[in-house]
């Protein structure tokens, strides 16, 4: 067995993501980062969170261009970068240049030429520009059409499930008290899209309507030319120096009468028998649920029933199926049919959740939706096929098509989406930013299923289908790209992070379930071998589980705890969880970043405190010995933590 690096370790793949380089033009600051401006702030306090000219295949996958020629000049009064950059995928090619201006007042411009080399088949070729959710959501905007009309609107507190935003030249919005920000877009008609939808942390204003057809091919040598412009209005703000770093207090408050919801994994079916060889582990594991999935166009039946029987049995975990209906007219019927089998099958079945192929693709704001049966008669017919069982209804994608097709709930139990935090971004940093999103989710939700119960998942950082396109995006590289089935931080310490911060992000929403993408496979949490190389897994013992596996054999049993009010300083970088045990209260301390943080504790009385931690230095036995990782803990003497990159520690005090 090999001994794994600090790259693999980390984020399961040896391709770096590292920071961009700074730029500053009086009170603004810029991140460059191969090719994108992220991060622009002014005098500390962010207005956008990325400029970028992108381009996106027919799939609505997105390049990774390849940059040369880069100049950059950072000077007293501002700072410029120019490049050349190509994207390029089997004959098709496309090649554009960038020109780059910060000024002293404040002041960005960001122009881009494109020119493609061949016809090129593309969903968007364009400026991209993302404003943050702070300082935006419920908040007032300026709007200039391109008719050179003005209107006043407010960017939306509910997710809105088309675009809120139409026929754009420009927007405004204050940054703070006096200080205003104007964004000017030119070369096309834009439009602004609640980015929520798809758990990305922004809204994002882009070019080419969605009323347009796509995927569209631009012919070879047709110039796009379009720029984006920021200006300021007001009294600026001088530099702030800052400070060197400090503690994240997480502070533990009340005992809360909510309780942690119950933690699941999905099984898809053909991880069935891969699973049932992992009995011992999917024990240890506890999933309090397992959801299944039949697909009549795969032809599962009996032989899939049957190993779902075999896995909750063995678990004693709940089952659910995820039920996708193909006929069109004699849905009753197919229902039944299926309801026959699982009675053969022997099976119990805690929830069946139906959704018919028509709803498994995303539909464009106004685009006709694929036909498929009424909801009220296709849920009557689920009721009838399985009497006295829970009933679910929704998507089995994301909560765009959700809220795009709101579902009729009288007849349901429970409505159901899963979630995806590589859409339309795959770096570290955009991964785990998506987390800010999941409460707006939630509280939209809410607005149009009333009480009805509500399950998230199985979710996973990469995708189990892409409902945006014909498939999921290859990834034979161990790469970070979006929308791919295989993520390489799914079997590394990043992968225990996020999923992590999800559960106990959405832990405060007060969901019915939560499920994670798989026991085994691609987006599961033990490893077997698969057709792609998994680094230092492939090495190593057949046992292995992946770091994801400790957290969820972790929350899997706190279902039910009483939850205690927790609360981070800065939860964009620690996030934290925190319930009742027998003799004293749990806390998760879980650090979303690359960098090393100091947290303090404080609220949890004097009792003994014991840690047991998570992290690259405790990788290697946390992934070959489960147990024996499991059993280690030691005593925590003081009130600071240390958590090295995507760490997730738990601190036991008693009472």
């Amino acid at each position: 067995m090999t001994k794994v690096s600090r790259a693999i370790a980390l984020c399961g793949t040896e391709q770096p993501d590292v920071a961009g380089k700074i730029f500053t033009a009086g009170p603004m600051s810029v991140e460059f980062d191969n090719g994108q401006l992220r991060y622009l702030k002014i005098g500390g306090t962010e207005v956008l969170r990325m400029l970028a000219f992108l381009v996106r295949d027919e799939n609505w996958g997105t390049y990774v261009p390849v940059l040369s020629n880069l100049k950059t000049d950072q000077r007293k009064d501002g700072f410029s970068v120019s490049y050349h950059a190509v994207c390029s995928r089997g004959a098709q090619e496309i090649a554009f240049g960038i020109q780059i201006e910060g000024r002293a007042d404040g002041s960005l411009e960001f122009q881009g030429t494109a020119v493609p080399k061949t016809d090129f088949l593309t969903a968007r070729t364009g400026f991209v520009v993302l404003h943050p959710l702070t300082g935006t959501v419920g908040h007032a905007v300026e709007l200039e059409h391109t008719d050179g009309s003005t209107e006043k609107s407010i960017f939306p507190e509910m997710i809105n499930p088309v675009q809120p935003f139409l026929n754009l030249r420009a927007m405004t919005h204050e940054i703070f008290p006096g200080v205003k920000a104007t964004v000017r877009f030119e070369g096309d008609t834009w439009e602004t899209e609640d980015h929520r939808n798809w758990t990305d942390a922004s809204f994002k204003t882009y070019v080419r309507p969605l009323a347009l057809p796509w995927p569209y091919v631009l012919n070879a040598g047709e110039m796009v030319k379009q720029s984006v412009k920021v200006t300021l209005a007001g009294n600026l703000p001088k530099g702030k120096k800052t400070s060197g770093a400090q503690a994240i207090e997480v502070k533990l408050g009340a005992l809360s009468k909510e309780t942690v919801m119950p933690v699941g994994l999905g099984v898809p079916a053909e991880e069935i028998g891969h699973t049932v060889r992992r009995l011992d582990l999917l024990k240890l594991a506890a999933p309090k649920l397992l959801i299944g999935q039949i697909d009549p166009r795969k032809n599962h039946g009996l032989k899939e029933l049957y190993g779902y029987r075999v896995l909750s049995e063995q678990t004693g975990a709940e089952m659910m199926l995820e039920v996708i209906v193909e006929s069109l007219d004699r849905f009753a019927r197919e229902l039944k049919g299926l309801a026959e089998q699982v009675q053969q099958s022997g099976i119990t079945l805690a929830a069946v959740a139906v959704v018919p192929v028509g709803d498994l693709k995303s539909v464009l704001p106004g685009g006709p939706r694929p036909p498929a049966p009424e909801l009220d008669e296709l849920y009557k017919a689920a009721r009838a096929a399985f009497p006295g069982v829970k009933l679910g209804g929704g998507m089995f994608s994301f909560f765009t098509e959700l809220n795009r097709k709101r579902v009729p709930v009288k007849q349901l139990d429970f409505v159901t989406n899963t979630t995806c935090p590589t859409v339309h971004a795959a770096d570290d940093r955009s991964v785990m930013e998506t987390l800010e999103a999941l409460p707006h989710q939630i509280k939209t939700a809410r607005t149009f299923i009333g009480k009805t119960a509500c399950r998230i998942g199985p979710s996973a950082i990469g995708c189990r289908d892409n409902p945006h396109g014909a498939t999921y995006t290859p990834n034979p590289n161990n790469e970070r790209v979006c929308l791919p089935l295989v993520d390489p931080r799914m079997r590394a310490q990043f992968g225990a992070a996020w999923i992590a911060g999800y559960l106990a992000t959405l832990a405060r929403t007060w969901v019915q379930s939560v499920s994670i993408g798989a026991s085994t496979g691609p987006l599961g949490i033990i490893y077997r071998k698969g057709e792609h190389a998994q680094p230092y897994f492939d090495q190593a013992k057949e046992t292995c589980v992946f770091p994801s596996f400790h957290v969820i054999s972790g929350l899997t049993r706190a279902a039910g705890r009483k939850i205690v009010s927790s609360t981070s300083s800065n939860t964009s970088e620690v996030e934290c969880i925190a319930y009742k045990e027998r003799k004293g209260t749990l806390i998760w301390l879980i650090n979303l970043t690359a960098d090393e943080q100091t947290v303090s504790l404080s609220g949890h009385g004097t009792g003994a405190k014991f840690i047991g931690m998570l992290d690259e230095t405790s990788f290697e036995q946390a992934t070959t010995d489960p147990r024996g990782f499991q059993s280690r803990c030691k005593p925590l003497e003081a009130n600071t933590v240390k958590l090295k990159a995507y760490a997730v520690a738990f601190v036991s005090v008693n009472d």
